[in-house]
Parts: C-alpha cells; structure tokens; sequence
C-alpha cells in the first residue's frame, strides 16, 4: 500500500525551508506520495492561538532568531536570519507552487525547494513575478506556463487554507501521515520513524 502524507506549508516559513529538503528526501526514501499543501498561515493564526511575527512578544522575537541560527548550523544549512525581502507575502509564490502541482508533486516540490533557498540565501523578493518565472525556469519548469495558470490557483490556496484548519493545522510546516501531526521541521525524526513501522 503506498504512503501518502500531506505536507502543509507556508512559502515564507524559514522552518520549511530548513526541513525542505529532508522531507523531501525522507517522503522518497519510503516510497511515499506527498500532497503539497501551501496554505495562508496568516489565516490559520488567529484561529489556532498564533500570532504573526511582528506582533509577538520582543523576547519571542529574539529567540526565534538564536533557535534559526542554530538549526541552520546544525543542519549545515546556510540562511540568512534576517532576509531582504521577509516578511513577504507568500500568495504569488503559493500561487505558482500549486500552479507546477498540476504536472506532479515532484514538480512542484522541486519549485518550493528553489523559492526557499531564493528568499532565505539570496535575498530574492519571491513576490515578484520575474523572480518566480526565474526560479521556475531554473528548476526545468516552463515559467509561461506556470505564469498563465498561477492566478488560477486562489481557489484552490483558500480551500487548502481552510482545509489545514479543520484538520487541526496551527504552524508550518506540518506533516499529516496516517491522520497523525508533525508539527515542524525538527519532527522530522518522528515521522521517519513512524513511515518505517
């Protein structure tokens, strides 16, 4: 019976982009499909206790930044704490991750993996179109194409968005295997234990 997990998912999350990879990795080393979820975190905040970054407490704020610095050092993966263009609004990007999942799951996983590195290492503003078409095309996708459908997606991002919430999604990213959560990127261990049973 093949594997199936949901992964929910902000494209500005800098704990996606640290966990990225790894899930990636792992979901292949199973065998097992990934359903590639991006969802409006903002939404999902106020009904799960949350608070966007600017309005959480300063000592919050601050180590958020010390657990970044150590888990990108940790994991060996190089990030800037204090990117450019972050906060940033993730629709477009969102837009354009849904938009490469229509030609399959390693498309667009592919994509999310380029917008991430974009935003965290090289300070590339992921709202703007031109930036979007450049990682597409870098990624082997055709950047027109995905241009073209990408507004198409608003549906389907509010849909996810509301989906993650009824099933009880509070942060990104998070992984839904066998309806069990895996909230954040350093579960990742749990997971892989729980896809090896």
């Amino acid at each position: 019976m093949t594997k199936h997990i949901d992964y929910y998912f902000a494209t500005i999350s800098p704990w996606a982009f640290l966990g990225h990879d790894r899930f990636v990795a792992l979901a292949k080393q199973h065998g097992a499909i990934v359903g590639v979820k991006p969802v409006n975190i903002g939404e999902v905040f106020p009904v799960s206790g949350g608070l966007p970054l600017a309005k959480r407490a300063p000592q919050r704020q601050a180590y958020r930044l010390v657990e970044l610095k150590r888990w990108s050092e940790f994991l060996g993966v190089p990030m800037k704490l204090q990117p450019k263009y972050f906060p940033a609004d993730g629709t477009l990007s969102a837009y354009w991750v849904l938009a490469a999942d229509e030609q399959g799951s390693d498309k667009s996983l592919a994509l999310m993996s380029a917008i991430g590195r974009a935003l965290w290492t090289e300070d590339r503003d992921i709202a703007d179109q031109a930036t979007l078409a450049s990682l597409a095309q870098g990624a082997g996708l055709d950047a027109d194409a995905l241009a073209r459908r990408a507004p198409e997606m608003s549906a389907r991002y509010a849909a996810l968005t509301q989906e993650a919430i009824a099933r009880n999604v509070f942060g990104a990213p998070t992984y839904v295997f066998e309806d069990e959560l895996f909230w954040g990127q350093d579960r990742l261990d749990f997971l892989a234990r729980k896809l090896a049973k």
